[in-house]
């Protein structure tokens, strides 16, 4: 019988391939240590989650029947088209909640901008001051004097359209500053010869006129 010889290349072949079983073995009893210790720390676990669904049942006591339970898998998995149906509606809601808030971030901004140059103009303290204004006006007048003023709406309508008028207004501004002008205090009175001469000017007569008139009317 002629003896079998194993070259030098051969030998190595042969030892890398009992390292590699040897360590294929040395990794399968790692990964079993593995699962065994991670078997160790769920079954505490898994007797404790056991224990509370015990609990959980007997609370629930009589009012549990498993084919509840059993209908309800089977409502589920009858509706899982629904479902799915209902969560791309979700979605779809989604992305036009993210498509609404990029569309009205800039608004936002511009209103942000506006009311700031409103509030720095002095229009938020205008309006504050008109409300106060208003709510003394209500609470000085009654429902009587509203009634009043409602039967009196067209004189009141035409008091203002006369008050429009840019001529009035005009003579209105005169007279004031006629009013507020103070003589000086070295400018002597106007004597009665300088009066009567004034009182030949057609002006000053009608005006006169027109203060008679004024002076009747309140009288």
């Amino acid at each position: 019988m002629a003896e079998t010889t194993i070259t030098q290349a051969q030998y190595e072949q042969l030892m890398a391939k009992l390292a590699r079983i040897e360590r294929f073995v040395d990794e399968q009893e790692r990964r079993q240590r593995e699962r065994d210790e991670l078997k160790q720390d769920l079954i505490p676990i898994g007797n404790q989650i056991f224990r509370l669904a015990i609990d959980e049942l007997a609370e629930i006591g009589m009012d549990f029947q498993l084919e509840d339970l059993l209908f309800l898998l089977k409502r589920l998995l009858r509706d899982i088209p629904l479902l799915l149906k209902a969560l791309d509606q979700l979605e779809a809601l989604m992305g036009l909640n993210d498509e609404l808030q990029r569309l009205t971030r800039p608004m936002f901004n511009r209103m942000v901008q506006a009311l700031d140059r409103m509030e720095r103009a002095g229009h938020f303290a205008l309006a504050q001051s008109a409300w106060q204004s208003w709510d003394r006006l209500a609470q000085a007048l009654t429902p009587e004097d509203l009634a009043r003023l409602g039967q009196q709406a067209e004189t009141l309508a035409a008091l203002l359209r006369a008050l429009t008028d840019p001529a009035l207004l005009e003579r209105l501004q005169q007279a004031l500053a006629l009013l507020q002008a103070a003589p000086a205090e070295d400018e002597p009175p106007p004597s009665l010869w300088a009066l009567s001469r004034e009182l030949r000017d057609p002006h000053v007569r009608r005006g006169l006129q027109r203060a008679l008139r004024l002076v009747k009317t309140f009288a």
